[in-house]
């Protein structure tokens, strides 16, 4: 029998001074979210921000100040419960300790983790991304919506959304501009041209030609597009289907994964390529619906295919 009260949990995780305090802090303070209802915020680091605590008792918020990873649990979680009495949570997580730190089965039977918000700081993504890239993919790879801040005119929106995407398809992304950058989230170009007879895809420009053809399916309805890439016979497939594509790795040796796109063979006979054999593909874009997809997604008619060599280094990276 299921419990009549249910307490929603709002989970939000993000490195160091990635701006978390000022969005929890903004939501608090945003009339469409906070109408009374009593809110319990249990705060798991300390930032250069800070919560007016005071203040936002007289909005009905409450806090509590979490310091070790080991304390999140069942016990201290049913005594907020008992204590407060709460009619929603928001946890700020340390962006230093690891996910396991979050049990949704150690919270109280009426608390229900309903949303993961991520933020980044645009401006400290790349090093963070270079010398703590898993820790980052643990936390966004949770998300269901994550906020880039501070974006300038030199932030790489585009990459950053093909990094995410190829690790968390269901996330939502939003972008915040820094100060005084108001224009700054214009979308990149992309490394090939989409209005060519022919769009060439070089070896490295795989991983970014796969993931906006799957976002963007309608931009390539009708182009040809010619690629290198290795076939896959997925079980059950009719003759005249496979899928070529390429393994790409996000994050270390043990998470790579493929990457491909349904081809069918265009004069409807059989084709014939052995599992992960290298090919080089030349095929028409339709945008159709493909029940893998859930949905109306990219779909390649082979125009030409042909054996290729290998390439020096057989996985793209994100």
């Amino acid at each position: 029998m299921s419990n009549e009260r249910e307490v929603p949990v709002y989970l939000f995780t993000g490195l160091l001074e990635s701006g978390k305090t000022s969005f929890i802090r903004d939501t608090l303070n945003d009339k469409g979210f906070q109408r009374g209802e009593k809110t319990l915020v249990i705060l798991c680091e300390e930032g250069i921000e800070e919560y007016d605590e005071a203040a936002f008792a007289k909005k009905n918020v409450c806090f509590e100040h979490i310091e070790e990873r080991e304390n999140l649990t069942k016990e201290f979680y049913q005594k907020c419960e008992e204590f407060h009495k709460p009619e929603r949570v928001m946890i700020e997580y340390n962006g230093m300790w690891d996910m396991d730190g979050i049990d949704e089965d150690l919270m109280p039977e009426e608390w229900v983790l309903a949303q993961v918000i991520s933020t980044v700081d645009a401006t400290t993504y790349d090093s963070y991304w270079a010398n703590m890239k898993s820790l980052m993919i643990q936390q966004l790879s949770l998300s269901d919506m994550i906020i880039m801040n501070r974006c300038t005119d030199k932030t790489r929106r585009s990459d950053f959304r093909r990094a995410v995407k190829t690790f968390n398809k269901k996330a939502q992304i939003g972008y915040e501009a820094a100060e005084g950058f108001e224009d700054a989230l214009k979308e990149e170009e992309l490394p090939y041209n989409v209005d060519a007879d022919v769009i060439e895809i070089e070896n490295d420009d795989f991983g970014i030609f796969y993931m906006d053809a799957m976002d963007n399916p309608k931009k390539y309805d009708g182009k040809v597009v010619k690629f290198l890439a290795q076939a896959y016979n997925p079980p059950k497939f009719p003759s005249n289907c496979f899928v070529p594509g390429r393994f790409a790795m996000t994050c270390c040796a043990d998470d790579i994964q493929f990457m491909g796109i349904l081809c069918k063979n265009k004069s409807g006979s059989d084709v014939h390529f052995e599992d992960r054999e290298w090919i080089r593909v030349e095929a028409k874009v339709k945008r159709e619906f493909v029940k893998e997809y859930r949905g109306k997604g990219p779909v390649l008619y082979l125009q030409a295919a042909s054996k290729a060599e290998k390439p020096e280094d057989e996985l793209i990276y994100f």
